[in-house]
């Protein structure tokens, strides 16, 4: 971990800034939503009553009703209390944006949206930023200030390493959380040995993947020979853009990674919201939220529409 000894005060200036614009699409967008799509952990016992004509015999209570001698059934109710975690990739490649924003600063409103979804339900939130190691971890509580906290150590955290693992961070999680949890965990996924952490995290946990992208990551410029460097790696190398078979090459690389991910995610029952720097986060997340609440089986997996001009 590695955060400043006093919070600077523009960092909090960005914090205050941040709750205002996410604040207001909670309210207005995503509260609903939010609380319709996940289910409670589990049903909970309420109590004892007395059997009522259309009661399910299934739920009558034996010993009480011979106790009692007439029949009594128990009642549950569904447990509505959620812990919801956010992991976030710090790697080098979140600093990456050739739009308005990088995708570090994407993912950073993004979960500050879900950590006040979160808060508006009264669900415990936490935060886990990682790179190849994990660089902070803050177990989940409850209340706006907590969630203000998250956003304040995002916003904060400077990174120590540049590359991307995902094993230990993945680890670190499963001792976090005890308890079956939803797992927001917001990438671009570019780094190795995906498969067997997302594996067992899925196994215990309701797990979301967010896939990051920037459009100049999709799809080569045709800008004459360019000097490109890998921001985990630090390794440079020369491209000829305008060799037009260099681009091609480079588009079907892109296309099977994604067809790749995809059928990981798929197979491994995750979901999957994409969300680009040039498009946003907020039509994707709804389009989830909706398509997740209708599905019966199967992953969901979302993405900005083309064209698409939210900016948010």
């Amino acid at each position: 971990m590695s955060l400043p000894a006093t919070v600077p005060a523009d960092v909090l200036r960005q914090v205050r800034r941040l709750e205002l614009r996410t604040r207001r699409l909670v309210d207005s967008r995503f509260a609903g939503d939010y609380r319709s799509l996940f289910k409670g952990q589990g049903m909970e016992f309420a109590e004892v009553r007395e059997y009522q004509p259309g009661d399910e015999v299934r739920t009558i209570d034996w010993n009480v009703s011979a106790r009692m001698g007439r029949p009594f059934v128990k009642r549950y109710v569904e447990e509505r209390e959620l812990t919801v975690m956010l992991a976030l990739d710090l790697s080098g490649s979140s600093q990456f944006g050739s739009v308005a924003r990088s995708k570090r600063e994407l993912v950073s409103e993004l979960a500050a949206v879900l950590a006040l979804a979160a808060v508006r339900n009264n669900d415990r939130i936490g935060l886990l930023c990682f790179s190849d190691r994990v660089e902070h971890a803050v177990p989940p509580r409850k209340g706006r200030r907590h969630a203000l906290r998250l956003v304040r150590d995002l916003l904060s955290v400077e990174p120590v390493g540049t590359g991307t693992a995902f094993a230990p961070a993945l680890e670190r999680l499963g001792r976090l959380l005890p308890h079956r949890s939803v797992v927001f965990v917001c990438s671009d996924f570019l780094g190795p040995d995906l498969e067997r952490p997302l594996s067992h995290l899925a196994q215990r946990h309701d797990v979301i993947a967010v896939t990051v992208e920037d459009p100049a990551e999709q799809r080569l410029p045709d800008v004459g020979v360019a000097r490109l460097t890998d921001p985990e790696s630090g390794e440079v190398v020369e491209v000829d853009t305008s060799d037009p078979e260099v681009r091609a090459w480079f588009a079907a690389q892109v296309e099977a990674e994604g067809r790749a991910r995809q059928s990981l995610f798929a197979r491994l029952g995750i979901d999957e919201v994409v969300v680009r720097t040039d498009s946003g986060y907020v039509e994707p997340l709804l389009r989830f939220f909706q398509a997740r609440a209708r599905r019966a089986h199967g992953a969901v997996r979302t993405a900005p529409r083309t064209g698409a001009g939210s900016a948010a």
